[in-house]
């Protein structure tokens, strides 16, 4: 199983969006998304286990916003450290 794990996409050196891969097995895939609030669109593999979230607006993610998701997808909460590269540029 691959870790969670945060990759962000920075254009001129701010924070265009950002994925926030979710605990999942090597081959698992995406074959169905669900928008939720502020800018943030989960992905679901077939058996609908979350497998991934898409972050759209970075700039407006709190920590609060994403581990309340977390918590409403069955998933680990993430510490202030693990955002840490959204802010860094």
């Amino acid at each position: 199983m691959k870790e969670p794990y945060l990759e962000v996409t920075y254009r001129k050196g701010q924070a265009l969006a950002a994925y926030f891969y979710l605990q999942r097995g090597a081959r698992q895939k995406s074959v169905r998304t669900r928008q939720v609030r502020g800018g943030l669109i989960v992905d679901f593999e077939a058996n609908g286990k979350p497998i991934g979230i898409e972050i759209t607006a970075p700039e407006q993610l709190t920590l609060s916003a994403l581990n309340r998701l977390l918590r409403e997808l069955g998933c680990a909460q993430v510490r202030r450290a693990d955002l840490a590269p959204l802010r860094a540029a």
